[in-house]
């Protein structure tokens, strides 16, 4: 369970390799510790933490794993991250190093690892490091970050020869067919213009194909023509299609190749994140590898504003420049950025780059996914403010926590974050990301009358402990919010977090009012779901509050940025409603896997949590048995008391009388009769009874009952009863009041309702779906799901790791920055990526839409046009009060749904002498 959204994106072959693995990862600054993070709770078998420096007030604004106390006693940095690191996986072997690593170490104690991460290294050292595991047979895999102030890079090298068994990791779908041609070259075309999503040179695998029989089971690769269609070769020589079969696409091993790090400086491959910015990643690698070499010419980095070594470090940008392969135009302004802060640290940006190298290092150990090919440059110089706008002391040390930030946005962008009032709705994996930002960046300081306020009505579960990192096993049933607001202040304690266990709907606005939001600079949502997202953003607009929002699913992620009047809401587009599965489909007509998992599910809640509930619901109604019972005696009908009844008849009360329901349920889904299907519905098959029958008869938890050995080892009690007495109509009356006299002796009218729980391995509640979708599955000849497939499906769970919340965070907190320092549009960035491919988009907001009501007078979602009355104020006087304060004329008046006034509608002109409810606002629709 610890790892169960983890296997879902990575899937077990992956993770049994990994649980093989030795990692070594030098340099425990912020980007070194974001790394060890993330994969020690992705589960490797080992790491070796290595580091020599020594614990300093710098590093408490930058590495989330040191304290105070570790400063004092003058600790080393690993001595005092390692233990941490360790609580964070007990299934992971965490020790550290903290020799010297430098151009004299004998590098042969790095063989017993499969990949090794180097940051905070000089490039002489990287280059000497990477020669030696590219020279390895089988080559070490090898990673180089840097994080430099604004600007970081990631650099990788996995041999010569790297075979990645699934460059995406995308599932494959099963797509009908709708026609094949006997032709050379064939071609087939998708049913119901179905896009197959195929490339040129994939190959696909045909099933249940009738008449052109012999392509069942053949590999065939394909020639895209259209979405919708594709050739497969000769298929002149077939016998003609019928109808029917579908094809799935066959996933390949893929082979890539790399270069060592000193054949890629002067002609490297780079991944572009902002293609507003296409030459950006060359312009910051000719910056960095100018950097590179100004330490070794000066044993230093640039002093934080000297513009002396400012133009020292542009000089030498333009001599790398000028031997490199493909070259840019060097970046004046990047240069003297990078020159200025590279000092410094940003917590927010290596947080981002650190997901990123994280999952590089996943794709080294397991050949899962595309590996980055090979260097990922991005860059912050938004949140940078001119130095000229600023006296020196602006970036100057001050020797507490926040000098790395410091040097980056200056002094007055960090007393901006320090009196943040933030409001977080959600506190789960990108919630305690998030809350690491916060205390690494001091949002919302006690002394600054700053404050966090964050919410989440959940408790911890155990398989949330591989992603939400401030959790641990003793906090297991533990409330998130208050567990995470503590675990933020080990981090800094000079933070102001108040902690709720309130959902964020409108149940609770008379906590979370117009007064509420009012105290607020912005809006925070960590969610997992559209609805609620949705919400929230509606509150964010119609109280003029900036809201950051992010998800992820599995590799994937996206952020959002939401500036009043600024940009669009998260309301202003909509995506596509889920498919709902149609009911006919999940009661006839399943054709895949997911069909009759539903169904199962369906089952199970029909069973254990509707007819219970309604059973319930009927003696809440009807509080005295014996009223019910006389008035059934005397002839009267009930509502519901039918279905209840029924309930009392079937409810068993021995464990062989359960046996004979599962029996009867067995028989009554698995016998079908007429045959009415057709491509692409399949046709049922009856399965008969059969105990040595895997599917039917299983071993499964049985909780309070033992003996299960006696039930499984003989046939009597599973047999087919020739009859089981269940009321089904008004005739049996006697029997049914008889039930319920029954019921009252042995006071049976209570039942329990059971909430479909998909982590409880021992409640029976995903056997049941696992089974009875595996025999609907067979009966329909759809190959079953296992148990993991099973359990994401029917408990609608969103595939996650710990790397790409990481990155998600990291880019929110410095979007975040940017919101707060009032920047302009320009500089605020969205994005999608996808560390599986890899790929990484950055782009602009969408600006707010405004409409032009009349000359110069524009409408958009977030004006808010204020009309002030008295007492007796009428809906007359309010139009007058539109007319003569905007000069237009209103057409009609609404409030919300409900329409207060239009001319059209019959009696709406007498409303116009009603007395308006100040307390209450309108939407006025109005025309020049």
């Amino acid at each position: 369970i610890l790892g169960s959204r983890q296997r879902y994106v990575l899937g077990d072959s992956a993770m049994h390799q990994m649980a093989q693995s030795s990692v070594f990862l030098s340099g425990m600054g912020g980007l070194g510790v974001e790394i060890a993070k993330n994969i020690v709770l992705a589960g490797v078998k080992a790491v070796t933490l290595h580091d020599t420096k020594q614990c300093e007030t710098w590093d408490l604004g930058s590495n989330f794993f040191i304290r105070k106390d570790d400063v004092s006693h003058h600790r080393t940095r690993v001595e005092a991250v390692c233990p941490r690191v360790a609580e964070l996986n007990p299934y992971v072997h965490v020790d550290m190093l903290s020799s010297a690593l430098d151009d004299n170490t004998d590098l042969s104690f790095l063989k017993k690892y499969q990949c090794v991460i180097l940051t905070e290294a000089r490039l002489s050292l990287q280059r000497r490091v990477n020669d030696f595991c590219h020279m390895q047979r089988p080559p070490i895999r090898f990673i180089g970050c840097d994080a430099y102030g604004v600007c970081v890079r990631v650099f990788c090298d996995f041999g010569e020869e790297f075979e990645v068994s699934d460059p995406t990791g995308e599932e494959p779908k099963e797509v009908f067919i709708q026609s094949i041609t006997q032709d050379n070259p064939g071609v087939i075309t998708c049913m119901d213009n179905q896009p197959h999503g195929l490339q040129t040179g994939q190959s696909v695998v045909f099933r249940e194909v009738n008449g052109m029989n012999e392509l069942n089971g053949s590999v065939r690769q394909v020639s895209v023509l259209s979405p919708h269609s594709f050739a497969i070769g000769d298929t002149s020589q077939l016998q003609p299609y019928a109808h029917g079969g579908f094809f799935v696409l066959v996933k390949t091993p893929k082979t890539y190749r790399f270069e060592t790090l000193e054949r890629q400086l002067c002609d490297p491959q780079v991944l572009t994140p902002d293609f507003s910015k296409p030459e950006a990643p060359l312009q910051i690698h000719a910056a960095m590898l100018a950097l590179d070499t100004f330490q070794e010419q000066h044993s230093r980095l640039p002093n934080i504003g000297c513009l002396q070594d400012a133009e020292v470090l542009l000089k030498l940008t333009e001599e790398v420049n000028s031997t490199l392969r493909n070259k840019v135009p060097v970046n004046t302004d990047l240069v003297c950025c990078l020159s200025r802060t590279a000092r410094g640290s940003l917590p927010p940006l290596a947080a981002a780059v650190g997901g990123l190298a994280s999952q590089e290092a996943l794709k080294a150990i397991t050949g899962k996914f595309a590996p980055l090919q090979q260097w990922f440059y991005l860059d912050a110089m938004e949140v940078v403010r001119p130095l000229q706008s600023y006296s020196a002391e602006e970036f100057s040390p001050r020797g507490d926590r926040y000098d790395g930030l410091r040097a980056c946005i200056g002094e007055s962008m960090c007393l901006e974050l320090h009196k943040l009032r933030v409001f977080m709705v959600g506190c789960g994996a990108i919630g305690c990301e998030m809350l690491k930002n916060f205390a690494l960046l001091g949002v919302g300081l006690t002394t600054n009358s700053g404050e966090v306020c964050i919410t989440d009505p959940d408790l911890i579960e155990k398989s949330n402990l591989n992603r939400q990192f401030l959790f641990r096993p003793h906090h297991i049933q533990k409330p998130k919010s208050t567990t995470a607001a503590a675990a933020t202040l080990d981090i800094n304690p000079d933070l102001q977090v108040d902690a709720h266990l309130n959902k964020v709907c409108p149940a609770t606005e008379g906590i979370y009012s117009d007064s509420f939001y009012s105290r607020l600079n912005l809006v925070v949502t960590a969610l997992d779901n559209v609805e609620a997202r949705r919400y929230v953003d509606s509150r964010c607009v119609s109280n003029q509050r900036a809201l950051l929002d992010s998800g992820t699913m599995g590799t994937k992620g996206h952020t959002e940025i939401i500036v009043p009047n600024l940009t669009e809401s998260y309301n202003s587009h909509r995506d596509p409603p889920e498919e709902e599965i149609p009911f006919c489909t999940l009661k006839s007509f399943p054709s895949v896997i997911e069909h009759t998992i539903q169904w199962a599910r369906d089952k199970f809640e029909n069973a254990f949590a509707h007819k219970p509930s309604i059973f319930n619901s009927f003696w809440q109604t009807h509080s005295s048995a014996e009223v019910v019972l006389q008035r059934m005696q005397s002839g009267e009908s009930l509502e519901g008391s039918f279905q209840v009844i029924k309930l009392l008849s079937r409810r068993p009360s021995q464990w062989e009388q359960c046996i004979t329901i599962a029996r009867l349920k067995f028989e009554n889904v698995s016998s079908f009769s007429g045959l009415f299907w057709q491509s692409p519905k399949r046709p049922p098959a009856p399965i008969e009874f059969d105990l040595k029958n895997s599917l039917i008869l299983s071993e499964v938890p049985i909780p309070e009952y033992q003996p299960s050995e006696k039930v499984c080892s003989t046939d009597e009690t599973a047999k087919k009863p020739d009859q089981m007495k269940m009321p089904l109509s008004s005739e049996e009356e006697r029997e049914a009041i008889m039930q319920l006299e029954k019921a009252i002796v042995t006071d049976c009218l209570r039942m329990t309702p059971l909430q479909f729980e998909k982590d409880d391995d021992s409640n029976g509640h995903l056997d049941f779906v696992a089974s009875a979708s595996a025999l609907r599955a067979t009966m329909y000849a759809i190959e079953p799901a296992d148990r993991l497939k099973t359990k994401r499906i029917a408990g609608k769970i969103i595939p996650a790791i710990a790397t790409a919340t990481a990155a998600v965070a990291g880019l929110v907190a410095l979007e975040l920055i940017k919101v707060i320092g009032g920047y302009e549009f320009e500089s605020f960035k969205n994005c999608f990526f996808n560390l599986a491919i890899p790929v990484v988009v950055l782009t602009e907001p969408a600006p707010v839409k405004k409409t032009l009501i009349r000359d110069n007078i524009y409408f958009s979602i977030w004006d808010c046009w204020t009309i002030f009355g008295h007492e007796d104020f009428t809906l007359s006087d309010f139009m007058n009060a539109v007319r003569e304060k905007y000069g237009i004329e209103p057409t009609m008046v609404v409030h919300g749904v409900k329409m207060l006034y239009v001319p059209v509608m019959p009696g709406h002109s007498k409303r116009l002498k009603l007395t308006y409810c100040l307390s209450q606002l309108s939407e006025v629709n109005s025309s020049s």
